[in-house]
């Protein structure tokens, strides 16, 4: 049955036919969803499955797993997607038909004002996906040094002006802590060029992706993708930013997160998977009407050779 945007009332899901259509599904197949989130891509691979199908899904989100399906083919695992190969083996599965990786922030996170996610309201300087993780927003921009915090800006928010951000930062909490998402907005705003919109998004996705280490779990799960698919199996990435893309690419392309292919002892190059699609998968001008936050969403999806 086919939902629309008020059924998906915790998260609703971006790309999610095509996604379904990329991971090939086998009824009696084993499949993982890496973010389960509100359960909208795991519904959806589950009404692909037959009695003897399974699927595991992965979310550190505690939210998350108060939203878990009741169906004994589901086995949800609260853990981030950077253990998939631990964890698989921790079940005795070893080898799956397909994954799954909607990467960053659901709905829900957006939502929720608690969480610090969104510069829509204010409430605390969070954006912990984890909710029981040490570090917060709160704690970077209060505690890192200027380098730290330009360091952050610029590699994950490519900020060209994040010297400028990090000073500002170290001076005000020098008078008052910067304890919220309002305190924030409030001190870099008038810092930055061109679209307000964008330069706060793009703030906001740098501490984010630092709270979160999202990069370095990404960079710990492709790898691991490629030794659990079976020959023939799906692997389908969906991103929302270039940092994300460029890694998903770099590794369906070469077999490394660099780009460059290594070669074994014999001079050939090591290639696990191989890109289905030529193009990037973007969605439809109807989604985004939909689903406005599904405009940067880009997805590849790759067969194990």
């Amino acid at each position: 049955m086919k939902k629309n945007k008020e059924e998906y009332s915790y998260h609703l899901p971006v790309l999610l036919q095509e996604s379904i259509e990329g991971l090939n599904i086998k009824p009696d197949g084993v499949y993982v969803d890496l973010t389960y989130g509100g359960g909208g891509h795991s519904q959806k691979i589950l009404e692909g499955l037959n009695e003897n199908g399974k699927l595991f899904a992965f979310d550190q989100d505690l939210d998350a797993q108060n939203n878990v399906l009741a169906d004994n083919r589901l086995c949800f695992i609260k853990q981030n997607f950077k253990h998939i190969q631990r964890f698989l083996k921790l079940y005795k599965v070893l080898e799956v038909d397909g994954i799954l990786a909607d990467l960053g922030v659901s709905s829900h996170q957006f939502d929720t004002p608690q969480r610090g996610f969104s510069i829509r309201y204010d409430g605390p300087l969070d954006m912990r996906m984890d909710n029981t993780g040490p570090t917060t927003a709160q704690s970077i921009v209060n505690h890192y040094t200027e380098q730290e915090l330009a360091d952050v800006f610029y590699n994950y928010g490519e900020i060209n002006y994040a010297r400028k951000l990090a000073s500002a930062i170290k001076q005000q909490r020098s008078v008052a802590k910067i304890r919220t998402i309002n305190d924030l907005k409030s001190l870099v705003t008038p810092l930055i060029y061109g679209n307000k919109q964008k330069g706060l998004a793009q703030i906001f996705q740098a501490l984010r992706i630092e709270v979160n280490a999202e990069l370095d779990a990404l960079k710990l799960m492709l790898p691991q993708t490629a030794q659990v698919l079976k020959p023939q199996g799906r692997l389908v990435v969906i991103s929302y930013h270039s940092l994300e893309d460029r890694l998903a690419k770099n590794y369906i392309k070469s077999g490394t997160l660099s780009g460059i292919p290594d070669k074994d002892l014999y001079g050939r190059f090591s290639k696990p998977l191989k890109a289905v699609n030529k193009k990037v998968i973007r969605p439809s001008e109807h989604e985004i009407e939909l689903n406005p936050r599904a405009r940067s969403a880009r997805m590849r999806i790759a067969e194990k050779s």
